[in-house]
């Protein structure tokens, strides 16, 4: 029987603190019941002393899920400590994560403190944590530069206070998986209680060596390996969650160890994360890009059609991506269009499956060709406009060379329609200031992203922004296969998301000219740039 490795996703605190990575409470929510659902064994939720904003998060993950362990960082300091416990106390299973720096490096520099007086830290405060929990994680904070010796010193006195989980982190992404083999097996050999608690592996990629690092302290003796949904983290991020764990299931001959994860939901699960974020997973990309399973050397077809082993080592079933391709068009029946959702992993209720179809037969009427990708992009665009406060009801925009653009925008809200015109530098400019004038609402537009979502002259553009207005940031996302509709698209669905915060009410006699573009020579020259 194959040994089991527990999974620690900790894409909510050492995922989130990556740069445009962030999440507001709800998607953080909305993501740690996605893992929950797919499997993984304990929830990282936060760093519950960094703010106010990361204990109530913490927090309120652990009230909303059910079956599994939360845990929450902690410097080895008491105060951080009782904030973590004050944050998953309520959680079914609770978790304190307390770590210290040991490397001579970071003693001397970081925490100017001897090795004597490290292990006096060590010793106050896991006792303190274990007095308050009965599940304690410590983490030797750049353990792959830590003299062994020491190591073994740490390791021995953290459980002999009461730790059960010991994580051994590559924190920098310097090893190689010599090195962490040796590691693991090292400290195995010289510490004597050793098997009173689980080793954890924490493999950062500066150096592209995360995944493998983990795999070798695994085959070394942990059981515990802490990573993310594609990587993210820190850095150049964390190791992969799905590169991990289909590793483990496809390489069984290798790798006798099995995990708790339902792989059918890891494409789900990314492309979540992605929705969430605004941050596209690159094509390439392990598991989950989009051309994971996609073959266009005439050779490969040729092997696939034959067997599709020759060319594919998992089935894409076996992650959640459907193998059938239905070509779906205008003459397509809203039968199809639901199993093709089906298909693609989505769960939808009627009344939003119509909805979507309707949106899909407004986009066949203006594409010969739709893909998956475009069904996709309809989905996850209009996901974040169920509970929309305006909508476009019709858009005229005139631009050129020698001008400055004029946008004339009518917007819905409440059964009526209201109208403004604008100028700017630009189309997108001048429209996302006639929207601003119409909602009587300031804000500024911090980050705008245009790309195509599939390929050919008519592919569906996709906007994703992200806007201000003083009391926070609010992301949205537009598809269209014309990119001012898809900018006001993505700029509405933001701006629902503000208004909804305040009750969808309007700031009465708010000025119509403070929005700022921070990016408007580059917004300008995107416009003008794309059929």
């Amino acid at each position: 029987m194959a040994d089991r490795v527990y999974i620690f996703d900790t894409t909510l605190r050492d995922g989130e603190q990556a740069p445009g990575y962030s999440m507001n409470l709800e998607e953080k929510i909305r993501m740690a019941k996605t893992l929950e659902q797919l499997g993984v064994d304990i929830i990282e939720a936060g760093f519950a002393i960094s703010s106010p904003g990361d204990f109530e998060s913490v927090r309120a993950i652990a009230a909303a899920v059910e079956n599994v362990t939360v845990a929450s960082l902690a410097r080895a300091l008491k105060k951080d400590i009782d904030a973590a416990w004050n944050a998953v106390k309520e959680a079914r299973r609770p978790r304190i994560h307390v770590f210290l720096a040991t490397s001579d490096l970071h003693l001397e520099y970081k925490l100017k403190m001897t090795r004597e007086e490290a292990l006096d830290r060590i010793r106050e405060n896991v006792t303190y944590a274990r007095s308050l929990c009965d599940d304690i994680e410590f983490s030797l904070e750049d353990a792959t530069r830590t003299d062994l010796d020491y190591m073994c010193q740490v390791v021995q006195l953290a459980i002999e206070c009461g730790a059960t989980t010991i994580n051994l982190p590559d924190t920098v992404g310097y090893a190689v998986p010599s090195e962490i083999g040796n590691m693991v097996r090292y400290v195995r050999e010289h510490v004597k209680d050793i098997d009173k608690a689980v080793i954890s592996m924490h493999c950062h990629n500066d150096l592209g060596m995360a995944v493998a690092n983990t795999i070798s302290g695994i085959q070394a003796g942990a059981r515990q390996v802490e990573c993310t949904l594609c990587g993210i983290g820190e850095r150049a991020g964390n190791a992969a969650l799905e590169e991990i764990v289909m590793l483990l299931r496809t390489r069984q001959d290798a790798l006798p160890y099995e995990t708790g994860i339902d792989t059918k939901e890891i494409t789900r699960s990314a492309r979540l994360l992605s929705s969430i974020t605004g941050v596209k997973i690159f094509p390439s990309k392990a598991i989950v890009g989009a051309n994971a399973f996609a073959h266009e050397s005439g050779i490969h077809q040729h092997g696939m059609m034959a067997d599709s082993r020759t060319y594919e080592i998992m089935t894409p079933e076996s992650v959640g991506v459907s193998q059938t391709n239905l070509v779906l068009g205008k003459h397509s029946g809203q039968h199809a269009f639901s199993r093709k959702l089906v298909e693609l992993g989505y769960t939808v209720t009627k009344e939003e499956e119509d909805r979507l179809f309707a949106e899909f037969k407004k986009t066949c009427d203006r594409k010969k060709t739709i893909t998956d990708k475009d069904i996709v992009a309809l989905v996850e665009s209009t996901e974040e406009t169920d509970s929309r406060i305006w909508s476009l009801e019709s858009f005229v925009v005139n631009s050129g060379n020698h001008m400055d653009s004029t946008a004339c925008i009518s917007l819905k809200k409440d059964g009526k329609v209201y109208k403004d015109v604008a100028i700017g530098t630009g189309p997108v400019y001048a429209s996302l200031r006639a929207v601003e004038k119409i909602i009587r609402h300031p804000f500024s537009l911090d980050d705008y992203q245009l790309q195509a979502v599939t390929e050919h002259r008519d592919a569906l553009g996709e906007v994703l922004v992200k806007v201000s207005d003083g009391s926070g940031t609010y992301r949205g996302r537009g598809v269209s296969t014309d990119v001012i509709e898809a900018s006001i698209l993505s700029t509405l669905a933001a701006v629902n998301k503000m208004l909804g915060g305040r009750g969808g009410s309007m700031a009465s006699g708010a000025s119509a000219s403070s929005m700022s573009f921070e990016n408007d020579m580059l917004m300008d020259h995107t416009d003008k740039s794309v059929d």
